[in-house]
């Protein structure tokens, strides 16, 4: 098992790195709506749906990202971007807050409620809905964000790394007081707390690389980072909580000793549109 995890790990960072480094910005909007795909797919199993089911919502996700990046493909990148970038960024905050301001508040209002009273995923209209909620803004950030540059995307990424891994450590070290016992077991508040402290050291080393307002502004970084890490373990326990209910372990098998998609990117969901919207203020 450990060796299976170890050479899907190895495939997946080469893909990936690949996918960010050299692919041009249209092969790597694929490739994101490849990943948003799979990810739509494996929510049909979280919702119940039937085989056809979730292949028809993996294809309906692919329509709807090429209906995004045909209706305005300058807020993605695809044209018109100046050298100053300033088209971009005007064309990106029109389109993306219609994603982002959304997903924020569904992560920081509904999604701590959800955890407190442990809702079922309706298996209707609005469970699709949720679903497009958590993947879209995702999607979009993945691909609006890699104009900052791929260094840049994978440092914002990192920030959900060095979260999971401290935590890991911290927990499995001192852990001794449950987060969320009845959603993930393993969770500790010392993991957390190593996690957020983890997370606001590397975000202040980091520091200067960032946009003035977080660079000049320390209590603002410092309350962006603690919120960074809050709704990356948010995003955790959300999945943890479908599939508990769903009796799923993963949300797939996709990835051998991985489980799927959604299980690699959870955190990722409530963390990369937060950034996203975040950087696109910064810009305007």
């Amino acid at each position: 098992m450990l060796k299976t995890r170890i050479i899907t790990a190895l495939l997946l960072f080469a893909a990936f790195f690949s996918a960010l480094f050299y692919l041009p910005l249209l092969g790597w909007i694929l490739f994101a709506t490849l990943v948003a795909a799979v990810a739509a797919w494996e929510w049909g199993a979280l919702m119940g749906l039937g085989a056809w089911s979730r292949l028809a919502l993996g294809a309906a996700l692919v329509l709807i990202c090429a209906a995004v990046a045909a209706f305005d493909p300058v807020a993605l990148g695809l044209q018109g971007v100046s050298d100053s970038g300033s088209n971009f960024s005007d064309a990106a905050w029109r389109l993306g807050r219609w994603f982002y301001l959304p997903a924020a508040f569904f992560w920081l209002f509904v999604v701590p409620l959800w955890l407190r009273k442990r809702w079922s995923l309706p298996k209707s209209a609005l469970g699709l809905a949720i679903g497009l909620l958590l993947i879209l803004p995702t999607w979009l950030a993945l691909v609006q964000l890699r104009q900052a540059g791929a260094l840049a995307l994978i440092a914002i990424m990192a920030t959900v790394w060095v979260a999971d891994t401290a935590a890991y450590a911290f927990g499995r070290t001192l852990g001794r007081h449950k987060l969320a016992p009845n959603i993930s077991p393993g969770k500790t508040w010392e993991g957390a707390l190593g996690g957020g402290v983890a997370v606001i050291v590397y975000g202040f080393i980091l520091s200067p690389k960032l946009p003035a307002v977080l660079s000049d502004h320390y209590a603002v970084l410092l309350f962006v980072l603690v919120l960074l890490t809050a709704i990356s373990i948010a995003g955790d326990l959300f999945e943890s909580l479908l599939k508990r209910q769903a009796g799923l372990k993963d949300s797939s098998n996709i990835l051998p000793g991985h489980g799927g998609v959604l299980d690699r990117i959870d955190s990722l969901t409530s963390t990369l549109p937060m950034v996203a919207l975040v950087w696109l203020t910064a810009l305007n």
